[in-house]
């Protein structure tokens, strides 16, 4: 897990939103293309869905990771 990654999952969390790396990317200043990378990472481990074609939100497993009830050793 990164300083990205939180971020990512904190912004999709406190948002409630389905977003696209372009739109995570302005909000949170990584590129789009790194953020895309990451977003996949947190989908093989189950933190995010994508929800259609770049469209991604968190998941159950991503809200109990931001609230500390889920350890990295414990992602898939």
């Amino acid at each position: 897990m990164t300083q990205a990654d939180d971020r990512i999952l904190e912004t999709l969390a406190d948002s409630e939103l389905i977003l696209s790396p372009h739109v995570l990317s302005v909000n949170i200043d990584y590129s789009r293309h790194y953020l895309s990378t990451r977003l996949g990472k947190l989908r093989d481990a189950g933190l995010v869905e994508r929800v259609d074609d770049g469209l991604y939100r968190i998941t159950d497993h991503g809200r109990a990771y931001l609230n500390g009830d889920l350890e990295v050793e414990d992602l898939v």
